[in-house]
């Protein structure tokens, strides 16, 4: 995007704008009662996409919005504010079912999935982590074998987001040996294949409107024409999905990191003591000081990742360094927002306790900090 280019500024501004409503209107009136009940609010998933906000990225002749990576961010920044467990969703369905599609389908699969997706039609999971392993992708067990014009997968899915209520999962499983990294190959897996089964939600502390559970594959038969891309390339596949997947997690720690700082701001300026409101006392005023420049810093670090990405650069490094960074930061803003509300903000009536039990997610998912250490510092050293 030209950031100078007035049109552009303007569009971006009306999504903005859009995005804000939405969620004041459509999500803000239920977060609480979501969240006590872990309730997974599918329906909305159907009204986001009459938004045009389920296929941000995806180009207008696949039914998308044909959107940028800046436009991206800014949709999920205003969504997580009010709520981070849709803002989550909302990243999950875009940034990694909907994007492997995008990037690594033919141009069958693209024009029989991406409608149902991009429009909110269907709501899509991805599947990389397994109980065993998390960080070590590599290392998975879920195996498919070759049976004529078919392949039968076996083993499990773990962590994923929408994996019970998805119409459509992209799993990467293993192909080859174990440690090969052209060993796994992503397959399109629809539900209500036989086979193909979900486990219990899982119980979590934070996101938790957000649907997380296990897929299972038991003897699960798909066609050839199932697989995404080249057979063997599932893994190098996920390792380019995730550098937008970090992107995404970036602007979703971004956006808690505001909400929380909004409700600080807002709380400093009301709650008085000692006779003035507690935003005039230094101790506070700092820390207003200190959440604002590292959400500030963490924006320009995430605009710039977007920047790259949708100019055809790579970003892998840049994109770590967000979502690091990002998610870092989110969490220590959630916390000294708890910190000004005092009391209350340990209670459920203010919305500081929330953010803080969503921020801690954002330093996980998608990759831990400490693996975006990893990618980060192994690749200044090739430089």
């Amino acid at each position: 995007m030209n950031f100078h280019d007035t049109t552009a500024d303007e569009q971006l501004a009306m999504i903005k704008q859009s995005a804000r409503e939405f969620a004041e209107q459509f999500i803000r009136p239920h977060i609480m009662d979501w969240d006590e009940r872990q309730f997974f609010p599918k329906e909305l998933f159907h009204q986001l996409g009459e938004y045009g906000f389920m296929g941000v990225l995806v180009p207008e002749q696949y039914g998308g919005s044909g959107l940028d990576y800046q436009t991206y961010i800014t949709v999920i920044d205003e969504i997580a504010q009010v709520c981070g467990s849709i803002g989550l969703s909302l990243a999950a369905h875009n940034s990694l079912c909907t994007n492997h599609i995008l990037m690594f389908g033919n141009e069958e699969q693209k024009q029989k999935y991406l409608p149902k997706l991009a429009t909110g039609q269907w709501l899509g999971a991805w599947g990389l982590t397994e109980t065993g392993t998390g960080s070590d992708a590599g290392g998975m067990s879920t195996i498919a074998v070759k049976d004529g014009d078919h392949w039968i997968l076996n083993g499990s899915k773990n962590f994923i987001t929408h994996a019970i209520s998805g119409d459509v999962a992209v799993v990467i499983v293993r192909t080859g040996e174990k440690g090969d990294s052209h060993g796994m190959t992503a397959f399109v897996v629809e539900k209500g294949t036989p086979g193909f089964t979900a486990g219990k939600k899982e119980n979590k502390m934070g996101m938790r409107a957000s649907e997380t559970a296990c897929l299972f594959f038991d003897n699960c038969r798909v066609q050839d024409t199932n697989v995404l891309g080249e057979v063997g390339d599932g893994f190098i596949q996920s390792l380019k999905v995730l550098d937008g997947g970090r992107i995404s997690i970036a602007a979703l720690s971004l956006g808690i990191a505001h909400g929380a700082y909004k409700a600080a701001i807002a709380y400093s300026k009301e709650r008085e003591q000692f006779g003035k409101p507690i935003s005039q006392f230094q101790a506070i005023a700092f820390k207003l000081a200190d959440m604002a420049t590292k959400i500030e810093a963490a924006e320009l670090l995430i605009r710039k990742a977007g920047h790259q990405k949708d100019s055809g650069e790579k970003c892998t490094k840049v994109a770590a360094m967000a979502k690091y960074y990002a998610s870092e930061i989110c969490v220590e803003v959630a916390n000294e927002g708890v910190q000004i509300h005092g009391g209350y903000g340990y209670t459920k009536d203010y919305p500081a306790e929330k953010f803080y039990r969503d921020a801690k997610l954002c330093t996980i998912g998608e990759g831990t900090s400490e693996i975006q250490k990893v990618v980060i510092s192994r690749l200044l050293l090739e430089e």
